[in-house]
């Protein structure tokens, strides 16, 4: 396979699922060798296998990113494995439902959520950015949300931790730009993925109402996503660094 990331190595974190694997296929698809991270062993491998069946390259590593350990451990076997990583979609995370007021919200939850969505990706980054920095740069991804950039009632955790992504992705940029790293991150409205579904199925019609926040009318698909993390990723976007894209179907134009 040859495309805008031929001979590169791509490392994407919460692979085995959703706009994980939507990535893992579409960095393969342009030619890029794909390190795939996730917890969940059994969807990294369906990742990889799809992969391989398209004529790919590609790794499974079993890692949690709220693990420092983990973290450090990914990104050496990714270089073991293909010598170097060029691009990182720093992508695992775990929902917040709607459902608790901030003075409510329990804190092991706010732990839970808070750990993975926020701090995991800062222990991804410090992991990726020492390894850019001795190849002489990278391009870096981070997963953020709509709930990045606008409030949304009942999830405080949630919100927290995708505001706090916007803000790391800028000042990584900040820190970066003049050293070869590019970073920056994508902030999907809804996407229909299993992790998404699974909150829809909790809450009879909540599906049909945050479907018509979107002036678009309709759910994201995690290709979508991919797409947008893709060009990020790519020299396509040299000149990219500390921008937070949405990608939400005109979510946050209202």
């Amino acid at each position: 396979m040859a495309g805008n990331l031929d001979g590169k190595t791509t490392l994407v974190t919460g692979g085995g699922s959703g706009i994980g694997r939507a990535a893992s296929l579409a960095y393969a698809r342009e030619g890029a060798r794909v390190v795939v991270v996730d917890v969940n062993v059994e969807g990294g491998e369906e990742t990889i296998q799809q992969i391989k069946e398209a004529g790919g390259e590609a790794i499974l590593v079993h890692a949690d990113v709220a693990k420092p350990e983990d973290t450090q451990a990914m990104v050496a076997q990714a270089v073991a494995a293909f010598g170097s990583l060029d691009c990182a979609f720093n992508n695992a995370g775990v929902s917040g439902r709607e459902r608790w007021l901030t003075a409510e919200y329990p804190e092991e939850e706010w732990d839970r959520v808070t750990s993975i969505n926020l701090k995991g990706v800062w222990l991804c980054m410090k992991a990726e950015i020492p390894q850019m920095l001795k190849q002489g740069g990278g391009a870096i991804v981070n997963t953020a949300s709509v709930a990045g950039l606008v409030g949304i009632r009942g999830t405080a955790a949630y919100i927290a931790a995708k505001h706090g992504v916007v803000g790391l992705t800028k000042a990584a940029a900040l820190e970066y730009a003049d050293r070869g790293i590019r970073v920056n991150s994508v902030c999907p409205g809804y996407i229909h993925t299993p992790l998404v579904q699974g909150v829809f199925d909790s809450v009879d019609g909540y599906e049909d109402q945050v479907k018509s926040r979107h002036p678009v009318g309709r759910l994201g698909e995690p290709q979508e996503i991919a797409e947008a993390v893709l060009w990020l990723s790519s020299d396509s976007a040299s000149f990219v660094t500390g921008h937070n894209m949405a990608v939400d179907g005109g979510y946050t134009a209202q």
